[in-house]
């Protein structure tokens, strides 16, 4: 058996890759490319492979060697079906690899175990409760059908508010005037031409902004912040619903939306034990003690 685990966290952003020993000893992290499988599988796999070829070389382990580490890989949009079979399909470098959701690694890295409930705002957001082994997943149906409070719709709201503004539907504002600023332009048109084939990140990339204006009482950054307050809100009953023992919220726009959840809402909500990237790594983990204790099963 390999002495190693291999916990992988791919997101719609970055694909963040950690190699352990059993004992739990860090080896070594990479990180590559976006890995959002329902946004791109192409791009997604490559990630996953340059993730791991990295790994491999910084650490000098054999290919040999590498492809019998137990993995654990968790995807953003691997919940829809379509994209879990094309991941399914991949030929990976690792051989013994177990793929999930994002959401089930941020899960139980979150809360130390599979149990629990979380809430994820980062490029994209989502809910997912794991209760006796059932497993909900609340929102998390990509941008732009879904993903209400994250970073790529966050920068998506400020933009067509812009361009609604550009186009007189608003009175002059701060927050037109500075992404006019930023992307050099004047024009609606222009503005357009810039954004038209934005995808998810290129959106998220636009949050940082509008939530320091709203931090400058910008009132139309607070406007967007509080939309996605109240959606956050909203997932948050729905989660309590289930009863979970632990509800926590990660992600790279927690900590912002901490701020704008009502005091009791906030209160609600525990840190994260660990990251992601870690849950996977304990979730490769509980795979390697299930194959020694049962070698001949198959994962």
């Amino acid at each position: 058996m390999s002495n190693w685990v291999l916990g992988i966290d791919g997101g719609g952003t970055k694909c963040l890759a950690r190699l352990e020993t059993l004992q739990g000893e860090l080896i070594g992290e990479v990180v590559t490319g976006p890995a959002n499988v329902a946004q791109n599988v192409a791009t997604a796999y490559d990630s996953v492979c340059q993730a791991c070829e990295q790994l491999r070389q910084r650490t000098g382990i054999s290919a040999m060697d590498f492809a019998n580490i137990p993995t654990v890989i968790g995807l953003a949009g691997f919940n829809i079906q379509k994209y879990a079979e094309a991941a399914l399909q991949w030929s990976l470098p690792v051989h013994t690899a177990n793929m999930t959701t994002d959401l089930h690694i941020a899960c139980a890295g979150a809360h130390g175990s599979e149990t629990g409930a979380l809430i994820i705002t980062g490029t994209g957001s989502s809910a997912y409760v794991n209760i006796g082994g059932a497993k909900r997943i609340i929102g998390g149906h990509g941008f732009p059908l879904g993903d209400e409070a994250s970073g790529a719709w966050l920068g998506w709201r400020a933009l067509s508010f812009t361009l609604q503004t550009l186009d007189g539907m608003h009175p002059d504002n701060a927050l037109t005037r500075h992404l006019c600023h930023k992307f050099d332009t004047q024009s609606a048109q222009a503005l357009v031409a810039m954004t038209l084939h934005y995808q998810s990140c290129d959106y998220a990339a636009l949050a940082p902004e509008v939530i320091a204006l709203a931090a400058q009482a910008e009132p139309n950054a607070i406007s967007i912040m509080q939309q996605g307050a109240q959606y956050l809100s909203r997932i948050l009953t729905v989660i309590e619903g289930y009863k979970p023992p632990r509800i926590a919220m990660t992600g790279g726009l927690a900590p912002a939306w901490q701020q704008w959840l009502a005091p009791e809402e906030a209160n609600k909500l525990r840190a994260p034990l660990s990251t992601p990237v870690q849950g996977a790594v304990l979730l490769a983990r509980t795979m390697a003690n299930n194959l020694t204790h049962n070698p001949h099963k198959e994962e």
